[in-house]
């Protein structure tokens, strides 16, 4: 076993599964977690929030998902928990590590990491792993819930591949897009439109679900104040000492 298999076990080692829903929860996350980009945002070049790596983060919010998810269903209401899962494993696959990182700063306040990285999360996501991304219904829930899974924090609006006005850090992939998927990014990322900013949550229960698994996840994780302002600022000075 790998030293990030490990690390995937003890998270899911908090939460009591059985074998049974162990499986069907690895059968979802093992597709993406094995890819090389994802492999490498489990190591200390990718620390997402202090000194937690992003591929752990990621983890934890898709074993909640799926969690809540299920207790979703068990209320006889209807959701894709495959889905809810497949969008918490892509929805923090940003470019640049961005704390403490002078490339990953931009100059507009509302194109800083915390309010721009959905948007590249979604063109990462489409870029590695085509596959998932077939199905247009599918690939349509996807992308909103990746993209509104900061919610009720706003996100960036996107508008097209010739108008570098977002500064993204993943803009030359955009050209690697089918104009189907960018017109689904134009669409979720516009709505509920505030200036430059949409104030939208997912339109889906599988996004707005993830969103909620996120903030669970983020508040246990983030334990100072250093580590919170981070996600605007960039700067981590709890990461220097």
């Amino acid at each position: 076993m790998s030293e990030n298999e490990k690390k995937l076990f003890n998270i899911l080692k908090k939460y009591n599964f059985d074998q049974e829903e162990k499986n069907k929860l690895l059968d979802i996350i093992y597709p993406i977690f094995n890819h090389e980009e994802f492999q490498r945002r489990m190591t200390i070049e990718f620390l997402h929030h202090g000194d937690i790596t992003l591929g752990e983060h990621i983890i934890e919010d898709a074993v909640l998902t799926y969690v809540l998810s299920k207790k979703y269903e068990k209320k006889n209401k209807k959701i894709n928990i495959i889905l809810a899962v497949r969008i918490a494993m892509l929805h923090d696959l940003y470019t640049l590590p961005w704390q403490n990182n002078e490339k990953a700063k931009t100059k507009k306040f509302f194109t800083k990491h915390g309010f721009r990285h959905p948007i590249e999360a979604a063109i990462n996501a489409i870029n590695w792993y085509p596959e998932l991304f077939k199905d247009p219904e599918e690939a349509q829930i996807l992308i909103d819930g990746i993209v509104h899974h900061m919610y009720p924090l706003p996100v960036i609006s996107f508008k097209n591949s010739y108008e570098n006005t977002i500064e993204l850090k993943n803009f030359e992939l955009l050209e690697s897009i089918s104009l189907e998927y960018k017109l689904m990014l134009i669409k979720s990322s516009n709505r509920a439109k505030i200036g430059n900013i949409s104030i939208s949550r997912s339109l889906y229960v599988e996004g707005r679900i993830m969103a909620q698994a996120d903030k669970k996840v983020s508040m246990h994780q983030i334990k100072n104040f250093s580590s919170a302002t981070a996600l605007v600022t960039g700067h981590n000075r709890s990461l220097k000492k």
